[in-house]
């Protein structure tokens, strides 16, 4: 019988599998069944990608087959979604269909879609839709997506007023929020520091989000004395 493009991707992965990267791997996500992981590092995963992204018939099956086993077949196909899609209407479906898959932090934060930055409006639109989803790692993906493309000319400021807004039990989705609010302390710093002096955020995420801006080069001296008086007990 011919392999299929699943078993033969499958088949390629393993062979690049590196077992002390994947135990390492495992370390760094422990959200992930460690059975789940190959051992792929990134750099190796994301040439392979390339290669796939060249292949139409092999690539197109892969992207419909949902869900995957392993967290290298979810990566590979974060890769291919964003290497192959140059259509941004295209491009929202197919996330609609893989992040409610995706469930760990190092997959969600691969996926970072460039023709966001070509279709702001559009990208806005799923973001602020993603944000209400409830899904820890799509609710992450919208506020990684935030912080990637609309912290610059695209900024607006009820942007920091969604991010700001969210209320999670869920670890992944409060460190996206304190990540966040620490870059947006570097790039919009008027409108960011209002929030830490108002409180708008959960006493973690606000000295979260101190502490990662106070390790910032980015933000100067006087700027990170100031914010770390501003610290909550």
């Amino acid at each position: 019988m011919a392999e299929n493009v699943i078993e033969r991707i499958e088949r390629e992965l393993r062979a690049m599998a590196d077992e002390p990267y994947r135990l390492f791997q495992a370390r760094l996500i422990p959200t992930l069944d460690a059975e789940r992981i190959l051992g792929v590092r990134t750099p190796q995963l994301r040439r392979y990608a390339r290669d796939v992204a060249r292949d139409d018939a092999m690539s197109e099956q892969f992207l419909a087959e949902l869900p995957h086993r392993y967290y290298e077949e979810y990566n590979l196909h974060a890769e291919l979604v964003t290497r192959r899609v140059k259509d941004i209407d295209r491009l929202i479906v197919e996330l609609d269909r893989l992040l409610p898959y995706v469930d760990n932090w190092a997959t969600c934060d691969l996926i970072s879609p460039k023709l966001f930055a070509r279709y702001p409006s559009q990208a806005e639109a799923a973001i602020k839709r993603w944000l209400k989803s409830g899904g820890t790692y799509t609710v992450r993906f919208a506020v990684v997506s935030l912080l990637g493309f609309f912290l610059d000319e695209h900024f607006r400021t009820e942007h920091i007023g969604w991010v700001c807004g969210l209320r999670s039990d869920e670890y992944y989705v409060r460190m996206a929020v304190a990540w966040y609010v620490s870059v947006a302390l570097v790039k919009q710093w008027d409108t960011a520091i209002g929030v830490l002096r108002r409180g708008d955020l959960p006493r973690e995420v606000h000295n979260k989000s101190i502490q990662k801006a106070v390790e910032s080069f980015r933000i100067s001296d006087e700027r990170k004395a100031l914010l770390r008086s501003l610290r909550r007990r």
